[in-house]
């Protein structure tokens, strides 16, 4: 099995439980981490066997960018289904996000969430 990671890409979202949170927007940082087996790519050495990093961050990024969730865990598991739909040789997608501006009264760094969705066999 091999393990792709993808660390702390940042896009600008409209998600969050109160309205305004979905109206005004706010900065994201996401990690993906990819679980698959790697036999396939290690044979052929083509990027379709393997992970098109670039096409990740395009998938990621549509997702935040062009859809508006309530809650994080369900922006997260969206991420996953979308790339797991996309590459059906991934075997699982973890993402985790982190929020940094949430409307909670007293000093913290971020808010994350982390989902890993698994390829349907």
């Amino acid at each position: 099995m091999a393990k792709i990671r993808i660390h702390n890409m940042m896009f600008y979202g409209f998600h969050g439980i109160y309205e305004y949170e979905r109206e005004q927007g706010q900065k994201f940082f996401i990690d993906v981490e990819i679980e698959m087996n790697d036999e396939k790519s290690i044979a052929s050495d083509d990027v379709k066997d393997g992970v098109d990093t670039a096409t990740v961050y395009d998938i990621v990024g549509n997702a935040v960018k062009h859809k508006r969730f309530t809650l994080l865990v369900s922006l997260s598991a969206h991420i996953g289904d979308q790339l797991l739909q996309k590459f059906p040789h991934f075997d699982a997608v973890t993402a985790t996000i982190r929020k940094p501006s949430v409307p909670i009264s007293g000093p913290i760094d971020y808010v994350e969430v982390e989902t890993t969705r698994y390829q349907k066999k």
